[in-house]
């Protein structure tokens, strides 16, 4: 059931000023701070540990993760909160009934498609009273309403669970660029300085290194922190430290502290893949495919540019589309020629081996349109079932291949476009291998892959 009413904000004037101006000034100069001290990431943050006390002990710890935040801002527009519960004892997780979570500096919607998603999930239940009083997710609220334009909030305590238990209700929400995946927890509790920097240490080494499981003595958000890291070695992401101090480093005394960190998790992109796309090589690579078609038609061609890249091994596919319709569309998959050739042989097959159309005619080429996708290494995805693949692959971000002997289907990114639904997307990509909408089999081998994607000017 829904409740109308906001979850008020708890712990004001405790952990953070509940004066308006006041709360914004002192963000306004944690926020600063903590972009001064950044070092910019290679590619930005699907999910980060932040710590969870008053501002006055991590405040600036929490910062350097939102500093990091800031470069894809834009584009997100739900995040996924966990922590752990301090104040009420439960077994699984717990979602609110409230459709907002208030704080001095306004209200936040909270994401109920998210919640009615996880509702089913037996280790998930829906209750105020563990949410009413509870710090860990509040605080971090006036920090994203800084550092985030428009955005909703899937709030979710943990409590006594398990680190698959908390890595299935990530899979479930995890989503694409649009959403970031926020757990907050300090680190160790109340121990002489020296030696909680010695803990903490040796457990922020374990969490950059993706190893699990922590335990509740290194960080009070063990259980969510261990759920990340599963998913994220599932995943293979990339964790990168961004700052870690205790309480004595910043406002209270060396001879009981407790430890804070900050990290953050990207997707990096897979071996062979740069972060950004390389325009000089999609120029030459766009080039190339459209003189080996104008080749293959006799018409004259000109000189086209060259790139290191040309000479190494790559698989890659060319799609041709006429008047805003494809028109032909080949590649390989895997990487067995270099991408001189592989590109060349892609364009040609694009144009007259794609058995859905015919072949490209002369007096098609001034209105047609070329795009090609330099992909990444084949990645094999183990999967225990239709739904823990729809859980694993990233809408927007990966292309799936399917293998059952002998059939072979794939999809590229692209096609998120038109098939933005997981389940909408791999009933399609099924029908394409030839099997039936609801086909399921042990045998089924499932891979996954990513593009850099280039297009000629429309």
């Amino acid at each position: 059931m829904l409740s109308d009413q906001p979850r008020p904000a708890a712990v004001a004037g405790l952990f953070y000023p509940a004066n308006p101006g006041q709360l914004q000034a002192e963000l306004d100069g944690l926020l600063r701070e903590g972009a001064a001290a950044s070092t910019p990431l290679s590619a930005p943050p699907k999910a980060l540990i932040v710590p969870h006390a008053g501002y006055v002990y991590s405040g600036p710890i929490a910062a350097r993760a939102y500093a990091a935040l800031r470069p894809a801002a834009g584009r997100i527009r739900r995040v996924v909160l966990l922590g752990p519960a301090h104040r009420v004892g439960f077994k699984g997780l717990a979602v609110p009934t409230h459709s907002r979570f208030a704080s001095p500096l306004g209200e936040v919607e909270v994401d109920q498609e998210g919640v009615q998603r996880l509702l089913p999930m037996s280790q998930v239940t829906q209750r105020d009273d563990v949410h009413a009083e509870e710090h860990a997710l509040e605080v971090q609220l006036p920090f994203l309403l800084n550092t985030l334009d428009h955005f909703s909030v899937l709030p979710v305590l943990v409590g006594h669970a398990n680190a698959e238990e908390v890595a299935e209700v990530l899979e479930a929400v995890w989503g694409g660029e649009e959403t970031l995946v926020l757990i907050s927890s300090d680190l160790s509790h109340y121990l002489p300085q020296r030696l909680a920097m010695q803990i903490d240490r040796a457990t922020t080494e374990q969490i950059v290194a993706l190893n699990e499981p922590l335990d509740h003595e290194q960080a009070c958000g063990a259980t969510p922190i261990n759920g990340l890291l599963r998913v994220a070695k599932r995943r293979g992401m990339t964790a990168h430290l961004l700052d870690r101090r205790t309480s004595a480093d910043t406002a209270g005394s060396p001879e009981r502290v407790v430890g804070y960190c900050s990290v953050a998790f990207s997707e990096a992109p897979a071996a062979g893949m740069s972060a950004d796309p390389d325009p000089a090589l999609g120029r030459t690579l766009l080039q190339r495919a459209r003189r080996a078609i104008r080749l293959a038609l006799n018409k004259p061609v000109g000189d086209v540019a060259a790139h290191p890249a040309l000479q190494q091994p790559a698989a890659c596919f060319v799609s041709l589309r006429r008047q805003g319709e494809l028109r032909g569309c080949r590649g390989t998959l895997e990487a067995c020629q270099t991408l001189e050739l592989a590109i060349e042989h892609s364009a040609c097959a694009a144009a007259f081996d794609d058995s859905r159309f015919p072949c490209l005619r002369a007096d098609e080429l001034d209105d047609l349109h070329i795009e090609v996708s330099l992909l990444s290494p084949l990645q094999p995805l183990a999967v225990e079932s239709e739904q823990h693949l729809l859980q694993l692959i990233r809408p927007g971000v990966d292309g799936l291949l399917l293998e059952l002997h002998g059939r072979r289907g794939t999809f590229l990114p692209q096609v998120w476009q038109a098939l933005p639904q997981p389940a909408d997307f791999l009933r399609a990509l099924k029908h394409k291998a030839g099997l039936a909408a609801d086909f399921w089999s042990a045998e089924l081998r499932v891979y996954r892959y990513q593009v850099q994607h280039w297009s000629e000017p429309a």
